[in-house]
């Protein structure tokens, strides 16, 4: 099952926790790079959360694009397995990060957050053991 289905599954009430995940980590995700000096990949602060954006398909980052009204700009962006953007990137964020999936898409949208089973435990805020 793609990642976009698996989600829709989740959503309504058929999907599995883990199964969700492992299709998260296996999905080859696009994540728009980010404008200015400091580069990166595109991310917003919620909660106290960095949520770093990834895409399942072109037409689901256009639909952001678009909701950002800058559906007629070009938009720069990194192919990346989900599972590298959670053990490689996410511990490189100053502070707790996590990936927010396909995010103009009201009923498609998922949020992956940094708890332990989705981030490395040593990034995830909920580990029970002694930092």
């Amino acid at each position: 099952m793609q990642l976009a289905e698996e989600i829709a599954a989740y959503r309504d009430g058929r999907g599995n926790p883990a199964r969700l995940v492992g299709e998260f980590r296996r999905a080859l995700l696009l994540a728009p790079l980010a404008d200015g000096a400091e580069g990166g990949l595109m991310s917003a602060v919620e909660g106290g959360i960095r949520w770093l954006y990834a895409f399942t398909d072109e037409q689901a980052l256009a639909r952001f694009a678009e909701a950002r009204g800058a559906a007629h700009q070009e938009w720069e962006y990194l192919s990346i397995l989900g599972a590298r953007l959670v053990d490689a990137v996410v511990p490189m964020v100053d502070g707790p990060a996590g990936v927010a999936v396909d995010v103009a898409d009201e009923d498609g949208s998922m949020l992956f957050p940094p708890v332990v089973g989705i981030v490395p435990d040593a990034c995830a805020v909920d580990r029970t053991d002694a930092a």
